[in-house]
């Protein structure tokens, strides 16, 4: 029985490396990539199976690159390797088209396990991901609108406030709103993103553009 095909991209050379030595003993690593133009390229042409790739990659992310790959490469699955464990990457991962999402600090021991659960058509989430996430992935109707990035503009004020240490009374003078209000917009930001801790939301408010480092703390 032939080899299943496989395409791999991580912006690591070290880390192509790695998953190679670990997966060509049982697969066919028929081609590798280093950013996402450069997936998009070479994916058509080599036909794989499967296609790992990270989110986080220059020149196009993988979450751009799988919305293409869709269309040139249909057959293809897509098993996402990442450091991102937010509940609305995951979403959109699956929400695109993936069969997998193993995070990257446990690929060595899930990858194998992710890529035979793909080529009998089931889909893998690392374990380490909270029951929330999986639950909203496996089960629809539990959060069928699912996770989401996408705050509207009031919600993202309340967030750079939240980023600043400002307490809700201090945000709700600051708006010219309730106390009320402003917990209203605090729990719908974190239902939306589905984190919840000050870190996390910083976290996002930093890659979101919308906060800085350097912005005055109380």
């Amino acid at each position: 029985m032939p080899k299943a095909r496989l395409v791999i991209a991580d912006d690591h050379s070290i880390v192509l490396e790695a998953y190679r030595q670990l997966l060509e003993p049982e697969y066919e690593v028929v081609g590798s990539a280093l950013n996402g133009e450069e997936l998009l390229r070479i994916a058509p042409a080599l036909a794989p199976d499967i296609i790992l790739l990270d989110i986080s990659m220059p020149t196009l992310n993988g979450l751009d690159v799988s919305r293409q790959l869709r269309a040139s490469l249909p057959q293809a699955k897509l098993i996402f390797v990442t450091m991102m464990s937010e509940p609305f990457y995951i979403t959109q991962a699956f929400d695109l088209g993936a069969v997998g999402y193993v995070l990257k600090q446990s690929a060595s021991t899930e990858l194998l396990s992710a890529l035979t659960a793909a080529l009998k058509n089931r889909r893998y989430i690392s374990p380490q991901l909270s029951l929330e996430v999986q639950d909203a992935i496996e089960t629809p109707w539990v959060k069928p609108e699912g996770f989401s990035s996408k705050l509207t503009p009031r919600q993202q004020e309340v967030l750079q406030l939240l980023t600043k240490g400002r307490s809700t009374k201090e945000i709700a003078a600051e708006l010219k709103v309730s106390a009320k209000a402003v917990e209203f917009h605090k729990g719908n930001i974190t239902r939306r993103l589905g984190i919840h801790t000050t870190a996390e939301l910083t976290r996002f408010a930093l890659s979101q553009g919308l906060t800085t480092l350097d912005e005055p703390q109380p």
